[in-house]
């Protein structure tokens, strides 16, 4: 999963990367490319609705930020705004079911709002992401 991740965030052009899959009423990170260490303690655990992660896993759509460093909606954590990072969005990763399996967090270096046919891109890059069986995309 961190390989993965790790070529995603680079083919994709962003600066920051997660993914949480889904376990029980809430998010574990299972992989984390330039989230600083205390960062990914305090997100190791995601509950339901709490982030943007989780927020994504409650709604099962994109939640984005134009400023992780300047966002005051409260989807985004006070540990996230210790990325070095600007714009980010999480993206549910659904199965065939249209359950939510994942959450992909992406981050990108400017400041900008992320448009649907960019999410679009996004979420199709995703659809190799190295998932359970179980819980396939």
């Amino acid at each position: 999963m961190q390989q993965w991740l790790s070529d995603y965030v680079k083919d994709c052009g962003a600066v920051a990367g997660t993914v949480h899959v889904r376990q029980g009423d809430g998010l574990a990170l299972a992989a984390a490319v330039n989230i600083p260490p205390p960062v990914q303690e305090i997100v190791r655990w995601v509950p339901w609705g709490k982030g943007m992660a989780g927020m994504a896993l409650d709604t099962g759509e994109p939640v984005q930020t134009c400023n992780l460093k300047e966002d005051d909606s409260g989807r985004v954590k006070p540990g996230a705004k210790a990325v070095a990072a600007q714009a980010a969005i999480a993206l549910p990763l659904k199965n065939t079911q249209d359950s939510v399996v994942a959450v992909l967090g992406v981050a990108f270096q400017e400041e900008r709002e992320i448009l649907q046919p960019e999410i679009d891109k996004l979420l199709a890059s995703a659809q190799d992401i190295p998932l359970s069986p179980s819980a396939e995309v």
